[in-house]
């Protein structure tokens, strides 16, 4: 796992993604380098990052890439996972039950916007921006 600082408009995450990696690790590290965002903003997209996460490790192979990037004007955070499944996420409902499928529900409500893009390995980037300007 690495973060940058170079700049606002650097990388500020960039990590694999495994079985071993837990949701928890990456938002600490995440809470580092966003330390200049406000809490409400950083809390935002430390859900976004927490519910990309574990649908990777939920419903894909467990394996992935996580980047965020923060562009400061206009203020917005960019996440990006990749994972290896092409199945897409489904808005409000889980292949893991009824008491789950809630997490793309939680990305669509924080993020400016979100989507998927495939990738030429047969896997997808799943992508939202969570924009930290004024409030909504």
């Amino acid at each position: 796992m690495t973060t940058n600082s170079e700049d606002s408009t650097s990388v500020v995450l960039n990590c694999a993604i495994d079985p071993a990696t837990t949701a928890s690790a990456v938002r600490r590290r995440l809470t580092t380098a966003l330390d200049d965002l406000g809490d409400d903003h950083r809390y935002d997209v430390l859900l976004v990052v927490t519910e990309l996460v574990s649908n990777v490790l939920d419903h894909a192979s467990g394996v992935g890439r996580l980047r965020v990037r923060w562009s400061p004007v206009p203020c917005t955070v960019f996440v990006e996972v990749d994972d290896t499944s092409p199945l897409q996420p489904v808005h409000g409902r889980s292949r893991l039950g009824g008491a789950r499928g809630r997490g793309i529900v939680v990305v669509d409500g924080l993020s400016g916007r979100w989507g998927t893009r495939a990738s030429a390995d047969g896997g997808k980037t799943v992508f939202a921006a969570v924009g930290c300007g004024p409030p909504r």
